[in-house]
This record gives structure tokens, C-alpha cells and sequence, in this order.
């Protein structure tokens, strides 16, 4: 009897609390929407929000993504050539353990526990891939590591939009990214995901012109010697094969680190992506080298919507590919917003589109589209 007390005590009660506390979570209290079976997403970033500066606002989002039936949130955890964990890996590398306004934090930790506890997924977000520096901030990546540096037809480091970009060919580059895709998947073994973003696997298209490159593009060709860096198809798909092969290499060792982690992609829309940042990433759906995908479909007017929406289901993503499909929908950008209608438009050519998935870019948007999203987890 005594034994069997103690097994009680031990195993089954435990149990019995913790299927109680998870049935707790997932029930709707009241005015709490229920938690949808599809992905209701959102961006949370550190540009434009001042969510992750303390633990207090994490909760708060979290209280708020619940709210707004929202059940998945990626999360920004590296841009401005820092993490937002504490990375032995940058610390190691460049002397940074972790984004110096968040020194003593672990926000990513800090979101996990707040929001699986109100059960919501959570994803590591990292924006910046292969951009090093953007105004300024990231400058030590090239300054301590300049042979990482992307070079143009002019020599020089190439600047993007802003970005000033490591050199995403490089064998060496593409090691570092992957040892701070694998630190995350490792240190955090309760994370959902780990998402790729129009900088990851990405590389500019004016890139690629560093010796090295040159001489492998001219030894695996016979000889060629590159034209125009986007019009030139043959040297746009040699580059942009690399970064499908870096895709391949990212999705199969992290499975092997943990074979339940999602890995998902944001890139930009297609042909786009391609032609400007050699992203190939219907090349990655078909190949089976990302388990959610999510182009940007930013538009401003439903037409615009539609139109990318059709050629995403019926041009660049097979029908049994479908449910991997979750479209980026712009929520809020600067001052601008989209209007509820122009919301509640987009979500419906998604579920016309019998699309059951998308994300929102980005949290700050949630506040100030209450009408719309007080029925939205029910779309």
C-alpha cells in the first residue's frame, strides 16, 4: 500500500495536475477567444515596439496575442548584428553575447514561458540573416571579419536598401549562420520553430563578385565569365542554386538536432525574390526543404492581393503544398494601416484561396485593429 502511495504521489498526481493546467490553458476564459486549430501568427519585433525590453511588456503581449486570437508568434531574436539570447556563439565570435539593452535578460526564454503557458507557439525569428549592418548598427561583423564581406562589380561591399551584406557564398559566412540557427534549436529545446526571412538564405543580386566566387562560377561553367548580375540567367541561377543547397543543408541538420522543430521561411514575393535576392523558394517547397512558408504578400489594395495570391496557389506552389502556406499580410508599417475592410478583404481571398494560415506583420497592429480582430480566430 505504502508503494502504491508513493507511485501516486509521485507519477500520477503530477500528470493529473499538468492535464489540468494544459486544459486550463487552452479553454477560452471570458471574452478570450478560442485558440484556432489553423496558424494565427504575428511578428514581434524589436524595431518599432518596446516589447522585449522588459519582462513585464513580453507578458503583456502575450496577454494581448490571446486576446486577438493569435497563436504563434515569431519573434526577432537577431538583427542589428546581434542576438537577442544570449549567444555564446557571438560572444565567441565578435564579443557580443546578446543585444547590450538587454544584458542580464533572456527574452526568448522569457517570451517561451509566457506564452506556452497561454498556449501559444513561439519561433525564432532572424531577420537579419545574411545583412550584417544596417545605419550604422552591426558595423563590427565586416570590421573585425572583412573577408566575409559581399563584394559587387565595382569591388566594393554591397548596400542594399540600406543593408550592408555578408557575402552569403561563403562557406565560412554560411558556417557562422548556421551555428546560431543551431545554438537557438540546441539551448532551447521547448522553441516550435526557427523562421528564415527575405534575408535568410538570401543574397542580393549585385552580389557575388568576390574572387573566390569568380573563380568557382568559372570552373563549374567551362570557363564563363559573368554578365549583367540580373539579366545574366545562367550566373543569376548559379548563385541562386547555392543558397537552394545552403536551404537544404539548414532544414536537414537542424531535423537532425530535433526532428519536431518547424522550420519556416518568409521570403519576399516571387519572381522577385529571385531576381533581386536570389531566393529560389519555390525550389525549397517542392524539395521539401522548409515545413511553412510565408512570402510577404505586402500589398495595398485587394486587387494587388489577389493577383499575388493567384500566382502563388496556381504558378509557383503545388496543390498538395497548400497547407504549408501561410501569406504575410501587412497589418502595420510606419503610420500606415490598412482599413478594416481592406483586412477582413485580404483574409477573405486567403480563405478563398483555401489558404487556413497567415501572418501578420507586425504586433503593434494588433491594438489598433480591435473590431476586426474580435472575430478573426473564428475566420
Amino acid at each position: 500500500m505504502q508503494k502504491f502511495v508513493l507511485f501516486t504521489l509521485l507519477f500520477v498526481l503530477p500528470a493529473l495536475l499538468g492535464q489540468c493546467r494544459q486544459t486550463a490553458a487552452v479553454e477560452a476564459g471570458p471574452g478570450r477567444p478560442p485558440v484556432s486549430t489553423h496558424l494565427r501568427g504575428v511578428w514581434l519585433t524589436n524595431v518599432g515596439s518596446q516589447v522585449l525590453s522588459t519582462p513585464a511588456g513580453i507578458r503583456q503581449a502575450v496577454a494581448t496575442c490571446r486576446q486577438n486570437g493569435i497563436n504563434h508568434i515569431f519573434v526577432v531574436m537577431w538583427n542589428k548584428g546581434r542576438t537577442l539570447y544570449p549567444s555564446r556563439v557571438m560572444k565567441n565570435t565578435f564579443g557580443i553575447e546578446i543585444d547590450e539593452t538587454l544584458s542580464g535578460r533572456d527574452p526568448l526564454r522569457e517570451l517561451l514561458d509566457a506564452a506556452h503557458a497561454d498556449s501559444i507557439r513561439v519561433s525564432a525569428w532572424m531577420e537579419y540573416g545574411f545583412a550584417a549592418e544596417n545605419n550604422g548598427f552591426g558595423e563590427h561583423i565586416l570590421r573585425l571579419k572583412p573577408q566575409w564581406a559581399a563584394l559587387g562589380q565595382d569591388g566594393r561591399v554591397v548596400v542594399k536598401n540600406g543593408f550592408k551584406w555578408m557575402n552569403a557564398l561563403n562557406p565560412d559566412v554560411q558556417d557562422f549562420m548556421l551555428s546560431l540557427l543551431k545554438e537557438v534549436a540546441t539551448n532551447y529545446p521547448d522553441l516550435d520553430g526557427i523562421q528564415g526571412d527575405d534575408r535568410l538564405p538570401a543574397l542580393p543580386t549585385e552580389c557575388g563578385y568576390n574572387p573566390e566566387i569568380l573563380a568557382a562560377y568559372k570552373q563549374e561553367t567551362n570557363g564563363s565569365t559573368p554578365l549583367d548580375p540580373k539579366t545574366d540567367t545562367k550566373w543569376v541561377n548559379w548563385r541562386a542554386d547555392r543558397l537552394n543547397q545552403f536551404a537544404k543543408r539548414l532544414y536537414t541538420e537542424l531535423k537532425a538536432i530535433r526532428p519536431s522543430l518547424q522550420i519556416a521561411m518568409a521570403p519576399s514575393i516571387y519572381p522577385f525574390a529571385k531576381t533581386e535576392y536570389l531566393q529560389d523558394w519555390p525550389t525549397w517547397v517542392q524539395n521539401g526543404w522548409v515545413d511553412l512558408i510565408s512570402p510577404q504578400v505586402y500589398r495595398y489594395n485587394i486587387d494587388a492581393y489577389r493577383n499575388e495570391l493567384d500566382k502563388i496557389t496556381t504558378q509557383q506552389i503545388a496543390a498538395d503544398k497548400l497547407p504549408m502556406l501561410a501569406p504575410g499580410v501587412l497589418l502595420k508599417v510606419g503610420s500606415y494601416k490598412p482599413t478594416r475592410q481592406f483586412l477582413e478583404a485580404m483574409i477573405r481571398e486567403n480563405r478563398l484561396h483555401k489558404l487556413n494560415n497567415e501572418i501578420f506583420f507586425y504586433y503593434e497592429g494588433l491594438s489598433e485593429q480591435p473590431d476586426f480582430f474580435k472575430t478573426y480566430s473564428t475566420n
